[in-house]
């Protein structure tokens, strides 16, 4: 007789597993806690976790199988960018690289705001996504034969990239002006010019969402290309929005109405309105319009494509809601 197998999924907890049931005849199979971990992440990409404290735990577990598999010693400093570039990885786990610089943001985007490691998180997110980047050939190749930004406009690797540049930006906010100063703004451009060309769909319409952050985040000064610009922040975000209280009358996109959305189920993905929000109606002043958008985040359903990511944009709406009501 022929074995049924069915898959049962049991929990995300930290010390929860995945197993296959199967009848008395076949002995069950158990999954390694990496195999555990891989299937966390739904379609290669979206963290499927539980929103608090429980998804906070199997994050940090996420985490240390992942540094375990490449046999990350405690002893490594994982917030010097050399320590991290010289620690060798076969070249066959630079997709694990990718999902470690992915969960530490992850963790500090989700958990860690305010908490005193926050940065250090995005630190090592960046040094292992950079890390990621250097370990192709042609990457290393090209930079050190140019630079930098000649090295991502040949870079394919859109994972490494895109979560590469998210700590990195997370990072930058810390200090704006340095970041700026120091040529962050420049490199965080390149790279998501080049995700945007090679894989604008990925998370959601990531890189459009984080280009209209980039360009509405900026600090006002200094003078130059890398400075504030609500009209290249509405550009980009306005790809990824399709708000029917603002848009209804917006006359910004009329002749050019067929290029928007990027993707008719856009709202599904609550982030991309509270982005709208925060680096482009906030900073605009546009407090009523703000509000109008947010409120409309907090009566949407979180739904089931995106559970984590939509109850953490909740959360982030109706803390931007309660700044915007300051101004009311």
């Amino acid at each position: 007789m022929k074995a049924k197998i069915g898959l049962l999924v049991i929990g995300l907890l930290l010390l929860g597993f995945t197993a296959w049931a199967q009848d008395t005849q076949t002995p069950s199979i158990t999954l390694t806690p990496l195999e555990e971990v891989l299937q966390i992440f739904y379609e290669g990409d979206i963290v499927v976790v539980e929103y608090n404290e429980t998804g906070r735990t199997t994050l940090e577990w996420i985490i240390e199988v992942f540094k375990n598999e490449l046999g990350v010693p405690e002893s490594l400093n994982e917030e010097s960018e050399t320590n991290v570039s010289d620690f060798e990885v076969a070249l066959d786990q630079k997709d694990l690289i990718n999902k470690l610089s992915q969960t530490y943001y992850t963790l500090a985007n989700s958990f860690l705001a305010g908490e005193p490691n926050e940065e250090e998180m995005y630190v090592r997110g960046k040094h292992w996504g950079l890390k990621s980047l250097r370990m192709s050939p042609e990457f290393a190749q090209v930079e050190q034969e140019s630079d930098f930004a000649a090295a991502v406009e040949q870079e394919n690797d859109y994972a490494a990239l895109y979560w590469a540049n998210s700590n990195w930006l997370r990072v930058s906010q810390f200090n704006k002006l340095a970041a700026v100063f120091a040529g962050a703004a420049a490199k965080s451009e390149v790279i998501l010019m080049r995700c945007l060309e090679i894989k604008p769909e990925y998370m959601a319409y990531g890189p459009y969402r984080s280009l209209g952050a980039f360009w509405g985040g900026l600090p006002k000064l200094p003078a130059g290309h890398h400075r504030k610009n609500f009209e290249k922040a509405r550009a980009y975000l306005c790809r990824v929005v399709n708000e029917p209280v603002i848009c209804e009358d917006c006359e910004i996109c009329e002749g050019c109405v067929e290029y928007y959305p990027a993707d008719e189920y856009c709202d599904e993905y609550l982030e991309n309105r509270t982005f709208f929000a925060e680096f482009y109606l906030i900073e605009m002043g546009a407090w009523e319009e703000a509000k109008k958008v947010l409120e409309s985040v907090l009566a949407d359903p979180i739904g089931d494509k995106y559970p984590f990511y939509n109850a953490l944009s909740q959360e982030n709406a109706r803390e931007l809601l309660l700044e915007v009501e300051k101004h009311l």
